[in-house]
């Protein structure tokens, strides 16, 4: 959780560099509690989502309402930990004056718990096999690499292959590390290659046995 939060806070930080030579300028490039303040109230006036008016209330502990403007002036001390944090003179640990950052920012995905579900769900799909023309280049070169072992095998010893030593040769062929470089709708194709392979020396076996 803690190394989620720096990034979402990192991001925000990279996101005010940008933004700060924007169309706020006024506000932002050299930002201070009043400013952001203000600033904060112009982006209010303009159609909130529900998410930045749970924000806003969470931490001014009232409504955003047009009518609340006076009193929403009082609360400028509560833009200090935004104002040190976009200039890099502290690391705020309050998560609710972070996602008003990230509303001054238009930062996205926001609040922090959008920004951790985000996390994982792009986690588990950074972990999938790439999926292309190299892949299928691998997948190939794996079956013609296994094929070319079952031969070799069969050519480097005069004396019939035993069972046993068959079956090791196929366990280590399927072996955990291969089967995650194949894409699992290409095993069943590699699986019949090796049977087949295997069932010629079988079959071999058995006619000079007899």
């Amino acid at each position: 959780m803690n190394n989620t939060l720096e990034e979402y806070k990192k991001a925000i930080k990279i996101k005010y560099e940008t933004e700060k030579e924007g169309a706020y300028f006024d506000f932002l490039y050299s930002p201070s509690r009043g400013k952001l303040r203000d600033l904060c109230w112009l982006i209010f006036e303009n159609n909130p989502s529900r998410d930045d008016l749970n924000i806003f209330k969470t931490l001014f502990g009232l409504d955003f309402d047009y009518a609340q403007k006076n009193k929403f002036k009082e609360q400028k001390d509560k833009f200090r930990p935004i104002e040190t944090f976009f200039k890099g003179e502290t690391d705020p640990s309050n998560i609710d004056a972070i996602n008003l950052a990230a509303v001054l920012v238009d930062f996205q995905p926001r609040p922090f718990k959008k920004f951790v579900e985000k996390c994982r769900i792009i986690e588990p799909k950074e972990m999938e096999p790439a999926v292309g023309p190299i892949g299928e280049a691998e997948l190939k070169n794996e079956i013609i690499e296994d094929e070319d072992f079952v031969d070799n095998k069969k050519k480097e010893s005069k004396e019939p292959p035993k069972l046993e030593d068959l079956f090791l040769d196929f366990k280590d062929l399927f072996s955990k590390e291969k089967i995650q470089k194949v894409y699992p709708k290409k095993v069943i194709t590699a699986a019949i290659g090796v049977v087949a392979a295997v069932s010629s020396v079988c079959l071999n076996f058995v006619q000079k046995k007899e």
